[in-house]
């Protein structure tokens, strides 16, 4: 068996790595073959990684939400595969992400439980992305010790912007794995918007490995009761 994981992908070389170094991580504690592989921007892609092993394979998407790539893209390229294969679901919303989001944002300086919150996310035209980040931000208000007080922009498709949403002083949590493009964005809307603190991406932070050797763990078991 090996684990494959599946991120979106992007131009910029250290949000790669940060998929990269998560999947090696959680093959490590697996005991398993580990391969990283993108829905687009970098190679290896997905499809050309599933369909170059007949190995049995559990595929954990690295990806934070429902969407176009989870629900169209992913099961179409699975079919590719060349072996057995199980497709997990996004990451998110989960309280592991939550809690590596307070991680961040407590090292850039916040203080856990003080300030007004904003979940900042890329966005998408899927409606189930919005019920997924509205549970994240409930999980995130929840870890934060303010249930209830978190609020959601997007960067694109659904949802409001971040000049509708921060207010000067704000707290700005970015709910995006990885650097890139929208992470450069997150960082440059939210402190024009006025946030006070706007925290790093997720990144490769133990409890997003801890969270993937949950899921192939899981996958694993399902493919061998199936």
């Amino acid at each position: 068996m090996r684990l494959v994981t599946v991120a979106h992908g992007t131009r910029k070389a250290s949000g790669n790595e940060v998929a990269r170094e998560i999947t090696s991580a959680a093959g490590d504690v697996l005991g398993v073959e580990a391969v990283c592989s993108y829905v687009e921007l970098c190679e290896p892609l997905f499809e050309s990684v599933v369909a170059a092993s007949a190995v049995p394979t559990i595929v954990v998407p690295l990806l934070l939400s429902t969407g176009f790539h989870l629900r169209q893209d992913l099961p179409r390229m699975a079919r590719a595969a060349a072996g057995p294969l199980v497709l997990g679901r996004p990451l998110g919303a989960h309280q592991m992400l939550a809690e590596a989001q307070v991680a961040q944002l407590v090292a850039a300086g916040a203080r856990r439980g003080e300030g007004r919150l904003v979940l900042l996310a890329a966005g998408s035209s899927d409606p189930l992305a919005t019920r997924d980040l509205t549970r994240a931000a409930e999980l995130l208000g929840l870890a934060w010790g303010t249930p209830g007080s978190v609020e959601i922009a997007t960067l694109s498709a659904l949802g409001r912007r971040p000049a509708e949403v921060v207010r000067p002083g704000d707290l700005v949590s970015p709910y995006l794995l990885a650097p890139g493009f929208f992470a450069d964005r997150a960082r440059d809307e939210s402190l024009a918007a006025g946030a006070a603190l706007v925290a790093d991406v997720i990144g490769p932070h133990p409890l997003v490995v801890d969270l993937v050797v949950q899921r192939g763990q899981a996958l694993a078991a399902a493919r061998v009761s199936a």
